[in-house]
This record gives structure tokens, C-alpha cells and sequence, in this order.
């Protein structure tokens, strides 16, 4: 049996941590306590006190991702505050889990704990994760739209992970996929996957081409000027982190309709998305 401390989070850190005292082990929160979920579950304490919480625990778990905005942890279900700053304290003989760790404070954290891990650097759960970002980015596309996915002409911006696994999928719907990259590596391997291919260096008014255009690189590619030409139907959706890739101010100031989907797994499958994390911690430890 270990002891684990789950600090704030959104809806993937509740479903963790019960998950988590299901296995037997010795569950403490702070930073949820306005779940019902974990509320009603007497086998989890919901601690007042940060510190009591960390210092009662071996593993901390704290969120993925670990801030938004690089001084408070992201924690959805709390009123209060928790401050990156709070986190920074002697705790030498604690292991402390998060997820997209800015590397400042990865550095920071290093030295006031045993050992941290980021586990968006698990290839492992980067992979998995793609899978409920994709299945999440289609049903943005359905719940946006007035047409079927079937026969649908759809760009991925980017060939990254995310991007293959959306696009295997799209395929397997029978829409029409393209994927545009700059890599050559990456070129060759959409046209080993079979998808249309373009190099988004030379994409030019051919942005007129498609219903839906989506974008997984997380900085601007796609400005006014390549807005302008799309069609006044099309649908953008961003699932990149910030800046996001698209122009948005110009695509209001154009009327285009977008959606900026982020951190899709803790939104549409946050129990499936908390086993994948569940289960890389348990790796680690």
C-alpha cells in the first residue's frame, strides 16, 4: 500500500484518485474539494492544509498540465489558489508526478523533492493520449458542423502524433484526408500512410480546397492573408497548445467559424485518460 497526495486538477485527477484508493492505497486531496466524487467517497481524506497533505503522502500527483499560466496549479475544482511557489519546499523524501512541467519549475521542483517526473515526456501516455484527443476533435467537427464526416474534405496542419492517430481514424470514416508537413520524413511517411499529401510551405489558395481544417502545430501557421482564402463555411479547430496556429482575431474579424480544442482527454474521457496515468505512475514506481 503507498500513500498518495492528489493536488488540485480537473476532472482526470478526481476519476485518478479514486481509481488510485480503489487499488488499496492511502489516498489524500487538497485542491478538489468541491467534487461530489471525491466528497462522497469517505475512503479519500480532503485535507485543508497543503502541507499536511504532501507531508503525509510518499507520491504527490499534481496536474496535467501542471499550470496554465505558470504561477497557479491548475486545479478546477478548488475556490483557493494553489501558487507554483507554495510546491516549492523541502519535501527530499517525496516523488511528485505532473504533467507539461514548464522546465523552470521542472528545475525548481528538482530541488526540493526526491525525484519529479513529467509524464507528458512518457512516450507511452503521449501516444495513448492521442486517442481521446482524436476521437475529442471529432466530435468538435460534429457538433460544428452540418454535414457528415463521409466524403468530408479535411487538412491536418502537422504530422506530429496527435495528428496520426486523428488522422487514421478520419480516414477510417471515409473522409477525404490530407496532411501537410514540412519534414521530409514526415512527408514520406503520410504518403506511406496513404493520405493526401501537401507541403504546408506551398499550400497557398489551395486552403479553398477543404470543409474542415485542423491544426496540431502550436504556433501561428495560418494568418489573414491564407484565411482569406478558405471557404466562408469552413470549419477551423485548433488543437494545439498556445498560441494555436491559426489568426483568430482575423478569422473573427472574417466571420470564420473556429474552435480551440484544448486538453480534449480530460474532457471527453477523463476515467479512460486517468487508467493511462494511473498506470504510467505505477511503472515509474
Amino acid at each position: 500500500m503507498n500513500k498518495f497526495a492528489l493536488i488540485g486538477g480537473d476532472l482526470r485527477s478526481v476519476k485518478l484518485a479514486n481509481l488510485i484508493q480503489k487499488d488499496g492505497n492511502t489516498v489524500t486531496t487538497y485542491g478538489l474539494e468541491k467534487s461530489k466524487e471525491i466528497r462522497d467517497n469517505s475512503k479519500i481524506l480532503v485535507e485543508e492544509n497543503l502541507n499536511k497533505a504532501i507531508e503525509r503522502s510518499d507520491f504527490i500527483i499534481a496536474p496535467l498540465p501542471f499550470s496554465k499560466n505558470g504561477e497557479d496549479v491548475m486545479a478546477v475544482f478548488s475556490d483557493e489558489k494553489i501558487k507554483v511557489s507554495d510546491l516549492l519546499r523541502n519535501y527530499n523524501d517525496k516523488i511528485l508526478f505532473a504533467g507539461s512541467i514548464p522546465q523552470n519549475v521542472f528545475e525548481e521542483l528538482n530541488k526540493h523533492y526526491k525525484n519529479v517526473f513529467d509524464l507528458m515526456k512518457s512516450e507511452s501516455l503521449t501516444i495513448l493520449n492521442t486517442i481521446a484527443t482524436a476521437e475529442g476533435a471529432i466530435d468538435t467537427i460534429i457538433q460544428n458542423t452540418d454535414t457528415i464526416l463521409h466524403g468530408s474534405n479535411i487538412l491536418i496542419l502537422g504530422f506530429g502524433r496527435v495528428a496520426k492517430t486523428l488522422a487514421y481514424k478520419l480516414k477510417a470514416l471515409d473522409s477525404f484526408v490530407t496532411c501537410a508537413a514540412r519534414k521530409e520524413a514526415d512527408l514520406a511517411w503520410i504518403k506511406t500512410y496513404g493520405y493526401r499529401l501537401i507541403n504546408i510551405n506551398s499550400i497557398g489558395n489551395r486552403f479553398s480546397d477543404f470543409d474542415v481544417i485542423i491544426n496540431t502545430v502550436p504556433h501561428l501557421i495560418v494568418g489573414e492573408d491564407e484565411l482569406k482564402c478558405m471557404k466562408k463555411d469552413v470549419l477551423l479547430v485548433d488543437l494545439a497548445s498556445k498560441p494555436g496556429g491559426f489568426d483568430f482575431a482575423a478569422a473573427d474579424r472574417l466571420n470564420i467559424k473556429y474552435v480551440w480544442a484544448l486538453a480534449l482527454p480530460g474532457k471527453v474521457a477523463p476515467l479512460t485518460s486517468a487508467e493511462f496515468i494511473k498506470n504510467t505512475i505505477y511503472s515509474v514506481i
